[in-house]
């Protein structure tokens, strides 16, 4: 953890799992849950780790319930982080593989003076923005893409301010963004993939099996 910071993690496992069809944060790999494995690893990079679950699965310390967006799910947690932290890190409870050096970079992105961190990764296909009719009316540069991880890092200050006003993004860096912070990205890793379908459980299931049995 940086020194002269206080860093705490809001872990993100409040979905319901549309696109999966389950809550898939609480299905097995490695014999424990996914969330599991997140809040593992954020462990080891805050002084605490905040749990946003479902409604009515909050029932021990350093639980809370969900709303019912993300970013209210967010808010929540971040209303149980104590005043004293100087670093928040919010994590999809998704993403079981997130590394040691993924937290490092963007915790030490904010010790630098960025208001936020995230970790991304180059776009590999070809990315085309549509209209409601979908018709294509431009073609990014893919160059200047980048597909975004979590953990995200933020000064504290800043997410407290971004969330002051009660907004809605698919990610808190987004937040940052509409009151004018600086967002930095550092890089992430493909291995940090989010589990979203039944294919990246099976993935997941068989990355799990090779990290526990030191194939990888």
């Amino acid at each position: 953890m940086a020194e002269n910071e206080t860093v705490w993690t809001i872990i993100v496992a409040a979905g319901s799992g549309l696109r999966f069809g389950s809550a898939k944060q609480f299905e097995l790999i490695g014999g424990q849950p996914i969330v599991q494995w997140a809040m593992d690893e954020a462990s080891k990079h805050s002084v605490g780790v905040i749990v946003v679950l479902p409604k009515g699965m909050a029932e021990g310390p350093g639980q809370v319930e969900g709303g019912a967006t993300r970013s209210e799910s967010v808010r929540r947690g971040l209303a149980a982080v104590p005043a004293e932290a100087t670093i928040v890190c919010v994590h999809d409870a998704a993403r079981p593989f997130a590394s040691p050096t993924v937290f490092q970079r963007v915790i030490s992105a904010v010790v630098d003076g960025a208001d936020a961190a995230v970790p991304g990764v180059p776009v590999v296909d070809t990315i085309k923005q549509v209209n409601e009719s979908n018709v294509v009316v431009s073609t990014p540069r893919r160059e200047t893409l980048r597909a975004v991880q979590t953990p995200q890092a933020f000064r504290a200050a800043s997410l407290r301010k971004a969330h002051e006003s009660g907004g809605e993004g698919t990610d808190d860096a987004t937040l940052i963004e509409k009151i004018g912070g600086e967002v930095v990205v550092v890089d992430g890793e493909t291995v940090n993939r989010k589990i979203t379908t039944r294919d990246d459980l099976e993935w997941a299931v068989a990355h799990a099996d090779h990290l526990l049995h030191g194939e990888v």
